[in-house]
């Protein structure tokens, strides 16, 4: 369960919003890396790449051990995640961003549990549930129309379509 009233889990999300949910998994499945945006110790913006999960609910990040996105999200837990693009300009399935919390996941069985699932790590690692504080994806229709779509907690889906 979030610790902010203003996130949800995924599962919390897909269940509100189940059409994007859907579009934004299928956009995170088309390709393996991704990127995810921390703030360093002074506040300035840190990109990395990343590999996600959507396992049991939750949209997970997993780490190798004091990664600097890894301790940048123990330090402070917000974050945005922007799915691979892929080549050309196309947008195939939209441009997909996530942002929210990251919440370090420190149980045992959980973190085997995700070992099992993904494969087991060399080593170590960090395990981050997320908390969603918004969801956007930006998509074309008709090859006319430009389609944006946000959610966040309360509000639910909202859509603006632009010629």
């Amino acid at each position: 369960m979030p610790n902010n009233p203003e996130s949800q889990n995924w599962a919390a999300f897909t269940a509100e919003a189940p059409e994007l949910s859907a579009a934004v998994q299928n956009r995170f499945a088309a390709f393996t890396h991704h990127t995810l945006a921390t703030l360093r110790r002074d506040g300035s913006p840190r990109t990395s790449g990343i590999e996600v999960q959507f396992l049991r609910g939750e949209l997970t990040m997993g780490m190798m051990p004091e990664s600097m996105k890894a301790r940048d999200l123990v330090r402070d837990p917000r974050f945005a995640l922007q799915a691979n693009q892929g080549g050309g300009t196309d947008m195939g399935g939209g441009d997909v961003r996530v942002s929210g919390r990251a919440v370090e996941v420190h149980d045992a069985e959980e973190l085997a549990r995700y070992a099992a699932e993904v494969g087991p790590p060399p080593g170590p690692f960090h395990l981050f549930r997320t908390e969603v504080m918004e969801v956007v994806r930006t998509s074309t229709e008709e090859e006319r129309y430009l389609v944006v779509e946000f959610w966040s907690p309360g509000t639910g889906v909202r859509r603006r379509r632009r010629t």
